[in-house]
């Protein structure tokens, strides 16, 4: 088998089990006013149960990392996918909210190296510019995930029912770890202690100057794009632009269809754009303010944003993107799994922290008197302004000359 082939065969493989955990993570948009319904629950509930998934996600990504450095990522994705079944099968059994909850959780612990665990393994054997396509790739698969839990999970709703959903979700995920078990190659052993750079743990990382100029960005931008897309874009559809849960269904689809063909045209434009000298914190810088005035015109706008209107906010804040693989460029071989899992942290992390937020003052600005509507542009006002001063340190932060742990890839082009 050419060098080729076996690549996309293991970009395949691993796409595979990225495409259910983005249905996971994202199916609670469509499934909102299902759990609402049956479980009476608020924004804050909703926001809480939805940012589980995160939790659980996040709990893992420092121990994740050291792991996929010394495991290696093939044996650590297919015994953290064991706890995803269970948090399926537990998630249709469940009868209140903290069964709900924990079972969220479980399935965000045990998808916590869907994107860590490929991305790891790019890192050993593709080169730099590839990495970022296949990155940019499995973004889309995500994508292509998310776009599976609108609609499509919409119309199987009244003949499965969420609960048989799930567990049809549960068989998927044991097809994936059989298709990864058959055609990802054996992890390769790690590096000797003895041939490693001189290099910390995560206090090294995290200090490091490229992870500290992207995080905040990582956090704000990237986990509120994460958390808009899999959460809070459905029910801004259905309570505040008035559409029926199939609209809003169908809004959903609008917004993760275009997020799929960003992602594929990322993937196919990065390599000529490395060709050409671009970087990827240039990228960022010029394309991200695009995202803070279209968020600026939600919540200015007397008439309720649709979903055109969101989709362009998220295929605007795609730029971000690029930070998390230019992160791990930025760190040798042996460290790539931690550096990777440690931005992912703060990606998801983020991702949780505005979910539950959002829909607390969603619920704060109900009490004090607010429309629905008002309540929702009142919350994302204050998250553009984090946005914002997120999007200003990754433009003023300036790196001092020091040297990196390796040549550093991801700042000298995407």
């Amino acid at each position: 088998m050419s060098a080729r082939a076996l690549a996309i065969r293991i970009f395949l493989a691993f796409a595979g089990a990225y495409f259910l955990s983005a249905l996971l993570r994202a199916v609670t948009a469509t499934l909102a006013p299902a759990f609402s319904a049956e479980f009476g629950l608020r924004a804050g509930d909703l926001g809480l149960l939805a940012g589980a998934y995160f939790l659980g996600f996040s709990a893992l990504q420092l121990p994740l990392g050291s792991a996929l450095d010394r495991i290696g990522p093939k044996k650590v994705l297919l015994a953290l996918m064991v706890l995803a079944v269970l948090g399926c099968g537990a998630f249709a059994m469940a009868d209140s909210l903290g069964g709900l909850f924990v079972a969220r959780v479980l399935m965000g612990m045990g998808l916590a190296a869907g994107l860590m665990a490929p991305l790891t393994c790019y890192r050993a054997r593709f080169s730099d510019a590839m990495q970022l396509r296949a990155n940019s790739w499995m973004l889309m698969s995500g994508s292509l995930g998310m776009l599976a839990s609108t609609l499509p999970v919409q119309w199987l709703l009244p003949v499965w029912g969420w609960r048989g959903l799930f567990w049809t979700i549960a068989a998927l995920l044991v097809v994936a770890m059989v298709v990864i078990a058959r055609v990802v190659p054996r992890d390769e052993p790690p590096v000797a202690p003895s041939t490693q750079a001189p290099a910390g743990g995560y206090g090294t990382i995290v200090l490091h100057p490229a992870f500290v100029r992207n995080a905040p960005a990582g956090f704000f931008i990237y986990g509120g794009l994460i958390a808009v897309q899999t959460l809070w874009a459905g029910p801004w559809l259905t309570r505040v632009a008035g559409l029926s849960p199939q609209q809003g269904a169908v809004g959903l689809f609008v917004i993760n269809l275009s997020m799929l063909f960003a992602f594929m045209a990322w993937g196919a434009f990065m390599p000529r754009l490395v060709q050409r000298g671009w970087r990827a914190h240039t990228i960022m810088v010029i394309g991200l303010p695009a995202s803070l005035l279209l968020m600026a015109w939600i919540v200015l706008s007397p008439e309720p944003a649709g979903a055109w209107t969101w989709a362009a906010w998220c295929v605007s804040c795609t730029f971000v993107s690029l930070g998390q693989p230019s992160v791990g460029q930025a760190f040798p071989k042996e460290q790539a799994g931690r550096a990777l899992s440690a931005f992912n942290l703060v990606i998801f992390s983020g991702v949780f922290a505005v979910q539950w937020l959002v829909g607390l003052g969603i619920d704060l600005g109900r009490s004090l008197g607010l429309s629905e509507g008002a309540a929702f542009r009142a919350t994302l006002a204050v998250f553009l302004v984090c946005c914002a001063l997120a999007y200003a340190w990754l433009v003023l932060f300036r790196q001092q000359p020091a040297r990196p742990a390796s040549p550093p890839a991801g700042d000298r082009a995407p």
